[in-house]
C-alpha cells in the first residue's frame, strides 16, 4: 500500500476515534455543573501535514481541547449526538476504504 495513503488513513482513524471519545465524555457529563466540553479538530492539520509527506502525517499530534462555546454554556446533547453519529459514519467509511486498500495490496503481492 502507498505509504502516504496508509499514513493518512491511519491518522484520520486515530483522530476520529479520539473525537468519539471526546464526544462520549461530553455526553457523560451533560448534567455536570461547570463541566467544560472538549472537542477534537484535526482535519486541517492533517491536510497540511499531508502536503509535507507521510512522516509529517505520522508525527502529527492529536489531542482533545476545550470546545469553543462562545455565548453558550455547557453541553448541548443534540449537537453531541449529531457529532457522534457523523464521527461514526466517517470512521466506518474510512475503515472500509482501508480494508479495500489492504485487499488491493494483497492482490498485488504486498505492493
Amino acid at each position: 500500500m502507498n505509504p502516504m495513503i496508509s499514513a493518512i488513513l491511519t491518522k484520520a482513524l486515530d483522530g476520529l476515534s479520539l473525537r468519539s471519545a471526546a464526544t462520549a465524555q461530553n455526553i457523560a457529563n451533560v448534567n455536570s455543573v461547570n463541566y467544560r466540553p472538549v472537542s477534537v479538530s484535526f482535519e486541517e492539520e492533517l491536510r497540511s501535514a499531508a502536503a509535507k509527506g507521510d512522516e509529517a502525517v505520522r508525527l502529527l499530534p492529536l489531542a482533545m481541547h476545550e470546545a469553543n462555546l462562545a455565548g453558550t454554556q455547557g453541553v448541548r446533547l443534540d449537537l453531541e449526538l449529531e457529532t457522534q453519529s457523523e464521527t461514526a459514519m466517517r470512521y466506518g467509511a474510512l475503515a472500509d476504504l482501508l480494508a479495500r486498500e489492504l485487499q488491493r495490496a494483497v492482490i498485488r503481492g504486498g505492493q
